[in-house]
């Protein structure tokens, strides 16, 4: 006889600890930590962070750094801010070695991203490089919540709602476009297909796009974030930064439509 009743579901599997394990750290405050991150880094016997120059210590860090333990070691990996391709190329090769270097000697090691562990990570070209380079390794991917996300929630805390997808809309993530024109394009094209966009990236193309914004009469529709997460962290509507600002490690959030049925 068969039995009638329905197979048990099985549960999302849970990160187990390994040798390597690639983990976003979220965009600024770390009790946006996940927990399996700070399981992760409680766990680590290395504890690799990404630098733009030797010496430094990185945002990556800063944020776990109420996490770790005084007898870890920190691995600082170089990553040079340039546009040619062989340094960095060169940088990702020398960071998978290393990693790989330190988890062949039995050590379990964290490599730390700044927001998630998938999205414009440094991370991400690691991981590739360690599939190349090392492909008997295995490791593990723990995500964040990228600052995007972080921003849309900050908004409530000066009364903007502005959810970042609803129903039947899109949500676009990228970098702020590098001319006013495919600015402008993109805002249409977003308008067009009813998608909210989160533009990181903004830092000293802001003027002019806030010409753009004002002249599209969206100045008042977008969510302008700064450093989400820090202590520092400004959230506020577009309209209310100065148009001749350079914001540095700034994104914004542009809903132009909104869905017929709302509360």
């Amino acid at each position: 006889m068969v039995d009638p009743s329905p197979a048990p579901l099985s549960l999302a599997p849970k990160f187990a600890p390994d040798r390597l394990t690639l983990v976003g750290v979220g965009p600024g405050d770390p009790e946006l930590l996940t927990v399996a991150a700070v399981k992760a880094l409680e766990q680590a016997d290395v504890v690799a962070h990404p630098v733009a120059r030797e010496g430094e210590s990185g945002m990556a860090l800063a944020i776990a750094l109420p996490w770790l333990q005084p007898q870890q070691l920190l691995l600082p990996l170089a990553f040079p801010m340039v546009a040619e391709a062989e340094p960095r190329i060169s940088a990702w090769h020398e960071a998978a070695d290393a990693l790989a270097r330190h988890v062949r000697t039995g050590r379990r090691v964290v490599l730390l991203c700044e927001g998630d562990v998938s999205l414009f990570a440094t991370g991400s070209y690691v991981q590739l490089a360690l599939r190349r380079r090392h492909p008997d390794l295995s490791f593990a991917l723990i995500p964040g919540i990228p600052s995007v996300c972080a921003a849309a929630a900050a908004a409530a805390g000066v009364a903007v709602d502005l959810p970042l997808a609803l129903q039947q809309e899109g949500l676009l993530i990228r970098p702020c476009p590098e001319t006013a024109s495919d600015f402008r394009k993109l805002l249409q094209s977003a308008r067009y297909a009813s998608t909210v966009l989160g533009l990181i990236k903004v830092g000293h193309r802001w003027p002019w796009v806030c010409a753009a914004l004002t002249e599209m009469g969206l100045l008042d529709q977008a969510l302008f974030a700064q450093r989400v997460g820090w202590s520092d962290q400004w959230v506020a509507s577009a309209s209310q930064v100065p148009p001749d600002a350079r914001p540095y490690f700034s994104l914004l959030l542009i809903r132009q439509l909104w869905p017929e049925v709302l509360p």
